[in-house]
């Protein structure tokens, strides 16, 4: 039997880590051991893992099989996003272009801001009382 060719790529968004790995096929794709439907039931977040798929013209192209932990629903689907980018690009070193001025091979640096002392959040302080 022949070796079947795989192609890897690491997504972070937020606090969500993604590992995710394409391989030739039909375009099924399996996350976390479930359909891409079940796992992210919001078509937004459906579009937007498929992102990197549709501007290059690969769809159905590959299957996809990806684990995800940490974070939120969101942040997983921004990591698979960014994990699959960077697959694509090992897979075919055409796509570099479409993926990098689409801004899908960058890291989301956007995350939480901490909490400081003396707020009552990161930047909302204590309601003031003059009496």
């Amino acid at each position: 039997m022949a070796e079947s060719i795989r192609y890897y790529g690491t997504g972070h968004r937020k606090n969500a880590v993604a590992r995710v790995w394409l391989s030739p096929g039909e375009g099924q794709m399996t996350i976390n051991g479930r359909p891409l439907g079940d796992y992210f039931a919001r078509l937004g977040l459906a579009q937007t893992i498929l992102e990197p798929l549709t501007l290059t013209g690969k769809t159905g192209m590959f299957d996809i099989v990806a684990t995800t932990k940490g974070g939120g629903i969101v942040g997983q689907a921004g990591a698979v996003r960014h994990g699959i980018a960077r697959a694509l690009e090992l897979a075919d070193e055409n796509v570099h272009t479409p993926l990098r001025v689409s801004g899908l091979l960058t890291r989301d640096p956007r995350a939480k801001e901490r909490k400081k002392y003396g707020r009552k959040r990161a930047r909302r302080g204590f309601q003031f009382s003059k009496r």
